[in-house]
């Protein structure tokens, strides 16, 4: 039963770095992302290497202790996954070192707003980008980041040194106290110095694109079993009612369908890696719908069964429930059932 699942090793250690402090203000999440990072804890094992599913277990684990700290540490491990599939290495240098790669934490600065998006050119010295990027998570502790940016040639990914002093968080650009701790702001660039990886627009047509998504899927099955944890405490308390015992049911029910989807899609990038089935997109939508609605019915049920008690009384279990459903957000709901819809259709329709 997925809901009696205790705590294995990954969260274990995580939950035994907790700092002490609001763990929903940015400077505890940094401090306890960084202690995670010098341990080793997100030294993750890369997609398609065999292991999938161990790293998937991984962000699901940390998710299910601290959803800030997970969206810190799914971003970190996604750049070093783009990292390697898209320059053979596993860490960039700029000009100046940062710190070795254990120290060093990464940001994926993606989002593409439709009005004043980021813009890159070259100059006689390289790259430089400018503007403002919003929704930036850790704008003030990742050492480094990959942001993405238009040139003239397309859309392209760029490495960037944050500790440059042409880059500037913005204060008040995030003023909901949801996902507080992950210190999401909008970061501003002035003539910032970028090293282009891929070309343009190798970001999103690169073979890894999707093995991350499902990444993102694997945190928020992660913060969805967190929820679970008042009911599966109250029900070893007292004995539940006949409803309480309902809504336990179909919780498992559908967490287990959610885990069981997300093994079967490490199963696919291991076997595939280089998605010349070209299913992986596919399978990731599926994997991110499957997810998200568990999700949905996690956070409705667990209420449904508990009342107002657990959200007005235990500060922890607010705190998930309002960090899971701004995160729930970062899918793009009917655009992306309509994507997967058009591509079943597209491969020969039903099953």
């Amino acid at each position: 039963m997925l809901l009696s699942l205790p705590a294995s090793g990954v969260s274990r250690q995580l939950d035994g770095l907790r700092p002490p402090g609001d763990p929903g203000e940015p400077h505890t999440t940094a401090s306890w992302v960084r202690d995670a990072l010098d341990c080793g804890l997100l030294d993750l094992p890369l997609p398609g290497g065999g292991r999938s599913a161990d790293r998937f277990r991984a962000l699901s684990e940390i998710a299910r202790v601290d959803l800030d700290v997970a969206r810190l540490a799914e971003a970190h491990v996604d750049a070093q996954a783009i990292i390697a599939e898209l320059t053979g290495a596993d860490e960039l240098l700029f000009g100046s070192e940062i710190g070795s790669r254990s120290r060093r934490l990464w940001g994926v600065w993606a989002a593409n707003p439709p009005t004043s998006p980021l813009t890159a050119t070259q100059s006689s010295s390289g790259w430089l980008i400018d503007g403002t990027k919003p929704w930036c998570s850790g704008a003030g502790c990742c050492d480094a980041a990959l942001v993405t940016a238009h040139t003239v040639d397309g859309y392209r990914l760029f490495a960037v040194d944050l500790h440059d002093s042409s880059v500037r968080p913005v204060d008040g650009t995030w003023p909901a106290r949801s996902m507080r701790g992950c210190d999401s702001r909008s970061v501003a660039f002035t003539a910032t110095p970028a090293s282009p990886l891929g070309g343009a627009d190798g970001y999103l047509n690169r073979r890894g694109f999707w093995h991350g998504a499902m990444g993102v899927a694997a945190v928020w099955l992660g913060g969805a079993l967190a929820i679970t944890d008042p009911l599966w405490t109250t029900a070893r308390r007292r004995q539940l009612d006949h409803h309480a015992l309902a809504h336990i049911g179909a919780i498992d029910a559908v967490l287990a369908a959610a885990e069981a989807l997300l093994a079967r899609a490490a199963d696919l990038i291991d076997a595939d890696p280089g998605n010349q089935s070209g299913d992986a997109e596919l399978a990731a939508r599926q994997v991110r719908a499957v997810v998200e609605s568990a999700a949905v019915q996690v956070v409705d049920r667990v209420g449904r069964a508990l009342g107002a008690a657990p959200l007005a009384l235990d500060a922890a279990h607010a705190k998930r429930v309002g960090d899971l459903a701004l995160y729930l957000r970062q899918s793009h709901a009917e655009r992306d059932l309509e994507a997967a819809g058009r591509l079943v259709v597209e491969k020969g329709g039903h099953r």
